[in-house]
């Protein structure tokens, strides 16, 4: 919130209805990239199916995707992943709920989807959001031969303001620009975002494989 000052008047900005999102590094990425990304090929080489969740399959092209249990899997280095991904999102959801939250209360969080992308040349995931979950996070494995100047691959999100942009003129321009935020990924980042902002994997072009790792979280009462 800020002020602007006229001639007269004092007139008081009030930023309303924003959408918080969180982007930090895993410091266990050099530690674990190379486990996990291993069992991923392993796992796919055991798929009868491209998409094994059978969840929109016609929105994914050329991507290979796991069941929706990947992080609950009995594997010291994904368990470790899990517990590390777990305590990021009690985090988040401390930091935007003060306030709303009853005095002197504490909740826990629980990842009820977990899963990875594999993305080959030409693969893509169209726009989409995700139910039954409070927050969803991406975790960048490899971003392979990924480009944000060339919009190659990356995860692009879309303003959940529905009718923001029902009318534009001269006194809306600040509304057009911002319609869309595509990250710059990078090995080992973590982007946290609530559950209800649509997003998509842009067409991704190149001879390495693009690997993320992908979860839903709700968050309750202890």
């Amino acid at each position: 919130m800020s002020d602007y000052v006229t001639d007269s008047t004092e007139i008081e900005s009030i930023e309303l209805w924003g959408s918080p999102c969180f982007i930090t590094t895993n410091p266990y990425h050099d530690l674990l990239s190379e486990a996990l990304i291993n069992a991923i090929y392993a796992d796919i080489g055991e798929q009868a199916n491209r998409v094994q969740s059978q969840v929109a399959i016609t929105a994914k092209n050329n991507l290979a995707e796991s069941t929706l249990d990947f992080l609950d899997r009995d594997n010291a280095d994904i368990q470790t992943l899990s517990v590390y991904l777990s305590d990021l999102i009690t985090t988040v959801a401390f930091e935007v709920n003060q306030g709303f939250w009853p005095e002197e209360a504490d909740a826990e969080n629980t990842i009820i989807e977990s899963w990875y992308h594999v993305t080959k040349n030409g693969g893509y995931h169209d726009a989409h959001s995700h139910p039954n979950c409070s927050w969803c996070g991406i975790y960048y494995l490899d971003i392979g031969e990924t480009n944000f100047e060339a919009r190659n691959g990356l995860n692009r999100f879309y303003d959940p303001r529905v009718n923001a942009d029902h009318f534009l003129d001269a006194g809306s321009q600040y509304l057009n620009s911002t319609g869309i935020w595509d990250i710059e990924p990078q090995n080992g980042q973590v982007v946290i975002f609530p559950s209800y902002l649509k997003h998509s994997a842009l067409p991704y072009f190149g001879s390495k494989d693009r690997i993320v790792i992908a979860f839903n979280a709700r968050v309750d009462f202890i």
